[in-house]
């Protein structure tokens, strides 16, 4: 299985990234520049964290006019897996990729530590190895992490079963503490805690090592490779 990490300037998540899945299940990686055309060798993408050209207008407004972000939706199309982490999940939003807005923080302060999130749906590509209202240690840092969308957009999410993390403690004000959503289909998802800095207990939990895992299952049965335990 072949991932990507794009890297915008200002991402700085993107080296966390690359080496949870390098250390983590040990599959392909590669960096890809924000300059990139093609993505089509690529079988899940993700979109890391950071401060994309310095989060300037709004964050995430200014990479979503990135040139890879054509070949990011032709791939989403295609129904390639895509994970937006923090600043990749606000790019996903302004994209239109995911319905949705991101708002300051409630507290109007960066907040930066652990958090507990509710798997709310354990049936997306990347959450199958979690279970059903499990409750994982994610940690976070934004500022803008306060997830909006209008009543009509809500009622879709919970009706599809959209909503794939909530907060047990809700840290910024997100409308029904919402943490990460997928789309429809559920080959895309984007949350604002970072599963990469979760990998390992050296790091204080190593419940985003899962994720990782549940894509890799994910595109081996549909590839037909095997799958270790």
């Amino acid at each position: 299985m072949k991932f990507a990490v794009l890297v915008f300037p200002g991402s700085n998540c993107d080296v966390d990234c690359y080496k949870a899945v390098e250390e983590t299940i040990g599959e392909s990686v590669e960096y890809v520049w924000h300059t990139e055309t093609d993505l089509s060798r690529f079988d899940c993408i993700i979109v890391p964290g950071g401060f994309s050209y310095g989060d300037y207008l709004r964050s995430g407004a200014i990479a979503r006019f990135a040139p890879v972000m054509n070949a990011l939706v032709k791939e989403a199309e295609a129904g390639k897996y895509i994970l937006g982490i923090c600043n990749g999940f606000q790019i996903l939003l302004e994209s239109g990729l995911l319905p949705g807005a991101m708002l300051r923080n409630q507290s109007l302060k960066f907040r930066c530590h652990s958090s507990n999130l509710v798997v709310e749906n354990n049936q997306t590509p990347f959450t199958r190895d979690y279970a059903a209202k499990e409750v994982i240690d994610i940690p976070i840092a934004h500022g803008e992490g306060n997830y909006f969308c209008d009543e009509a957009t809500l009622e879709e999410l919970k009706a599809n079963q959209q909503i794939v993390f909530t907060y047990e403690t809700n840290p910024n004000g997100s409308l029904l503490d919402i943490a990460g959503i997928c789309n429809r289909e559920g080959n895309i998802v984007g949350m604002m805690p970072h599963p990469e800095r979760a990998v390992n207990q050296i790091l204080g939990s190593e419940d985003g090592k899962r994720m990782f895992t549940s894509i890799l299952k994910t595109w081996r049965e549909k590839h037909g490779a095997a799958v270790s335990s």
